[in-house]
């Protein structure tokens, strides 16, 4: 989800919410401490340059268990973030703490935000020796030499 995409979204919400993919909410008094930009910038091990851009969230409990973050303060947060950081339009990541901080992307499923778990790849799958696409065979299709096969009872086995 790009930041233009939840900047649409939250003004029709009466509460924000966010959900990890395995059912379990990020309980309802989280803060949003951090909204900013990250550059990565960085050389796979294909040996290409590339650079990402995220706009971040940081999501963060507290014990202020009456603490509520209301669409239309998110709202004016990102704003902020865009007029004094100069944020630009791209994907979202959210970090949240689990056992470690976790980094996920986001999207929205109609009621509330859900977390959707991110994974590592390789970047140059070609230069790597990494088959691109795994085919598959039937064994009964496979075309077998059955002069030197071994028989039930031949004594070769």
């Amino acid at each position: 989800m790009k930041l233009s995409e939840i900047k649409e979204i939250l003004p029709t919400l009466d509460n924000v919410e966010f959900q990890l993919e395995n059912g379990t909410f990020v309980p309802e008094h989280f803060h949003v401490t951090e909204v900013g930009q990250i550059i990565k910038n960085f050389i796979d091990c294909g040996g290409v340059i590339r650079n990402e851009k995220v706009v971040n969230f940081q999501l963060w409990n507290a014990d202020d268990y009456q603490h509520r973050l209301k669409p239309g303060k998110l709202l004016s947060i990102i704003k902020l973030s865009e007029e004094k950081l100069g944020i630009e339009d791209a994907d979202i990541e959210v970090e949240y703490q689990d056992i470690t901080i976790g980094k996920y992307d986001l999207e929205f499923n109609g009621e509330k935000f859900i977390l959707l778990n991110k994974q590592t790849a390789c970047l140059a799958q070609d230069q790597c020796g990494i088959p691109s696409d795994k085919s598959t065979a039937n064994v009964s299709q496979l075309n077998v030499d059955n002069t030197n096969s071994c028989t039930p009872g031949a004594g070769c086995c």
